[in-house]
């Protein structure tokens, strides 16, 4: 799997983000501008000190990103879609992008992906969920629906054993 960040502005969402989609095997790629620099202590420290071994990808720009990951499926999360995201159907290899804190994917890209929009469904009287609890939502609904592929069975306890 795929988590797209579009011009991120908080480093501990981003570095929350990184350690789920290290904790799952699934390719992080964020796009510029962010409102942060990618080296920030605080970015790091959400992350903990799984950062160096993520696999993370930026790009300067949006229009970089669609040129450099051509035909992939890309899923568009918003609040404003008419589509949840328990309706999609995720392949392993997709996509999911999720916008900036403060304004989300720009309209002008979600109306023209409307069939690929998809939306956690919440009371109105909220705006959205945090990103970074928005992101491990529909990732691993994403994973699920592909059976966790490649991820590790259940651990083992550290003093008593399972019966």
């Amino acid at each position: 799997m795929n988590i797209v960040l579009l011009e991120p502005e908080i480093p501990q969402n981003t570095g929350n983000i990184g350690r789920t989609c290290y904790a799952t095997g699934t390719r992080l790629h964020l796009i510029e501008p962010m409102g942060f620099r990618i080296n920030e202590k605080s970015l790091k420290r959400a992350g903990m000190d799984y950062w160096k071994e993520l696999d993370v990808v930026v790009y300067d720009s949006y229009r970089e990103f669609l040129e450099k990951n051509r035909g992939v499926k890309i899923w568009l999360a918003t609040t404003k879609a008419p589509k949840k995201y328990t309706d999609a159907k995720f392949s392993p290899d997709d996509y999911i992008m999720f916008g900036k804190e403060s304004a989300g994917i720009p309209e002008k890209i979600l109306v023209q992906n409307k069939e690929d929009c998809i939306r956690i469904p919440m009371n109105e009287n909220i705006r959205s969920l945090n990103l970074a609890n928005s992101v491990a939502v529909i990732l691993y609904e994403a994973l699920r629906q592909n059976n966790f592929a490649g991820m590790e069975e259940a651990g083992e306890l550290h003093h008593l054993k399972w019966k």
